[in-house]
């Protein structure tokens, strides 16, 4: 489940859930976090990190509580994401395309 690994979870939020847990986000308030291959996230996932750039702010899977987030996402993918859209456009659009204000840079290799 990344999508605990990255927000956290409540207790009880699945089975398997005996206690609650910060996610990887969660711990790096203050700091920065790596994603490696977001072309790759679902776009429901995608979505809910669009919120956390945004908005500064997510629940914990279960949870019910907003909590204030201040990290800096940095993120890569090997996948032409404008490519992505024009093939297949997501409801919502993509995490890092240009409508939302994200513009993906290559690195100079």
């Amino acid at each position: 489940m990344l999508e605990s690994e990255l927000f956290g979870h409540e207790k009880g939020a699945f089975t398997g859930a005996i206690v609650q847990k910060k996610g990887r986000l969660e711990v790096a308030e203050g700091g920065t976090v790596f994603l490696d291959e977001i072309g790759e996230l679902a776009a429901s996932l995608q979505a809910k990190l669009l919120r956390v750039l945004q908005e500064r702010e997510f629940e914990r899977v279960g949870g019910t509580r907003t909590i204030k987030l201040d990290v800096r996402l940095i993120a890569a993918t090997n996948r032409d994401l404008e490519d992505e859209v024009k093939k297949r456009p997501l409801p919502r659009g993509p995490l890092l395309s240009p409508e939302r204000g994200f513009t993906p840079h290559a690195c100079p290799a």
